[in-house]
């Protein structure tokens, strides 16, 4: 069994990362109600005996005495990193893990990146080297970020160079907030433009999600609860929910709901290869199987169920339908519509008591409304985990290697020229050392190579796919 370490930047990525805990405690209680550690619990928690002297020593088999995160915690402001450490969860991480500031990153990447970057890098890489200590088969590193404010883009991208050097053979999947339009940082597309160029040449995996698509996604199921129709109780111990249990306190702080979406959609991503099931897809295989071209490795993620989540009273989605949902453009986590676009992959990620007929079926079924490309008309990897969400009976995560993330990108790239163009802002950035007016242009210059290699394989959409005959094999 394989271990993987989640490192949560900026406030964002913490705030993410403590939703993302909080549902893995719980769904690792729902399914070990005997409180052994188990290979399971030990893919993402250390079992530490606190009664040995120095913040104790592991426990690798028998009964869970205290569980540690397999985390790095990383904030320039020391606000979301305490508020943790004085929550439910304060346990759970270990003080020796964590990296706080005080003066915050002012929303630039400059000072992310170059300046705390070079401040912290000795002590980030002690903590990852200590973490990965930790770890009997160390497979992937999970970095959770945004890629509007200052820490979250700067040193999140920082940390993936340093993670490459260090630690080479190791995966890096990134799951990356992108800012929307109405994003009150100011200069929130300066920050994604010269993150992006980081992500392509130092992720092997990034999982975009838009701000605006949670928002919403938060909006549609707020409406259902409150429009009555379909009665008032929302879901316990559901995906929206919170450990609080109650949509009324969520309410409050939309946040909490919209991170809880991302924060399932790493452990669904991840489900397959922490618990038993009759077709078991490890992170390397999402890797090697969705990302044909090193480049090219921006996953579009839709989960499903999460409508039906907002009443108790509705009956969970039919099988069929769920998979119907899945490559529907609503439930989508970024803005885009993967069915009228090039895909040159997809895995489906299917929990639950799903059977493989069940989905070969809906395979050929959705087959020919999608476009795959034409060398790779069979390009699909499917994985089935028998332990189903907490409170669900099954559930769906799609990813899709698909050109519809393009429109995302070129809006980026739009709104960093509109400021660009007049120079907005830009002495706050230049005014860093070692940063450049150059370090704009290649940052620009890198996302239009990504968007013109979209542009090429939409190009070959119309054309007609070639049968190409099977080898035969001489007797």
């Amino acid at each position: 069994m394989t271990q993987s370490v989640v490192v949560q930047v900026g406030q964002c990525g913490n705030q993410i990362g403590c939703c993302f805990w909080d549902l893995a405690l719980r769904e690792h209680a729902a399914v070990n109600q005997k409180g052994i550690y188990d290979e399971a619990i030990s893919s993402f928690f250390r079992n530490v005996d606190t009664r040995v002297v120095g913040g104790g020593g592991s426990i690798s088999k028998g009964k869970i005495r205290s569980l540690k995160a397999r985390a790095v915690l990383i904030d320039m402001e020391e606000g979301v990193v305490n508020e943790i450490l004085q929550g439910p969860l304060r346990d759970v991480f270990d003080s020796k893990q964590l990296i706080t500031d005080i003066s915050g990153s002012g929303n630039n990447w400059a000072v992310g990146h170059k300046v705390f970057g070079s401040l912290y890098q000795e002590q980030i890489l002690e903590k990852l080297r200590k973490s990965a200590e930790h770890c009997d088969c160390l497979q992937c590193f999970f970095i959770i970020h945004s890629m509007g404010g200052g820490t979250g883009s700067g040193l999140g991208t920082f940390l993936l160079k340093v993670l490459e050097d260090e630690f080479p053979e190791v995966y890096r999947f990134v799951t990356s907030v992108y800012p929307s339009g109405e994003d009150d940082v100011i200069t929130s597309p300066y920050n994604s433009i010269l993150a992006m160029k980081e992500l392509n040449e130092h992720a092997d995996c990034v999982l975009p999600i838009d701000n605006q698509s949670l928002f919403d996604i938060i909006s549609k199921i707020d409406l259902m609860v409150n429009s009555g129709k379909l009665g008032k109780t929302v879901k316990p111990k559901s995906l929206i929910t919170s450990s609080a249990g109650t949509f009324k306190k969520q309410h409050k702080r939309p946040f909490d709901a919209m991170n809880n979406i991302v924060a399932n959609l790493m452990l669904n991503l991840t489900s397959s290869s922490r618990f038993e099931g009759s077709l078991n897809m490890d992170i390397n295989e999402i890797s090697m199987n969705l990302v044909p071209f090193p480049q090219l490795h921006y996953l579009v993620s839709s989960l499903t169920p999460l409508y039906t989540l907002a009443d108790i009273n509705v009956p969970p989605r039919r099988l069929d339908q769920m998979f119907s949902d899945a490559f529907s453009k609503d439930y989508q986590l970024i803005q885009a519509d993967p069915k009228h676009s090039l895909y040159l992959a997809c895995a489906l990620m299917v929990r639950g008591n799903v059977q493989i007929s069940d989905l070969r079926r809906n395979i050929e079924r959705l087959k020919p409304s999608l476009h795959f490309v034409s060398w790779n008309q069979e390009g699909w990897k499917t994985s089935l985990c028998s332990v189903p969400p907490v409170g669900h009976s099954h559930s769906l995560l799609a990813l899709a290697n698909n050109t519809c993330v393009k429109p995302t990108f070129v809006e980026l790239r739009e709104r960093f020229m509109r400021l660009y163009k007049k120079k907005a802002h830009l002495h706050h950035y230049l005014q860093v050392e070692g940063m450049e007016e150059s370090c704009f242009t290649e940052a620009v210059s890198s996302l239009s190579d990504l968007i013109q290699e979209y542009n090429q394989l939409d190009a070959t959409k119309s054309m007609p796919v070639e049968d190409f005959p099977r080898l035969r094999v001489a007797v």
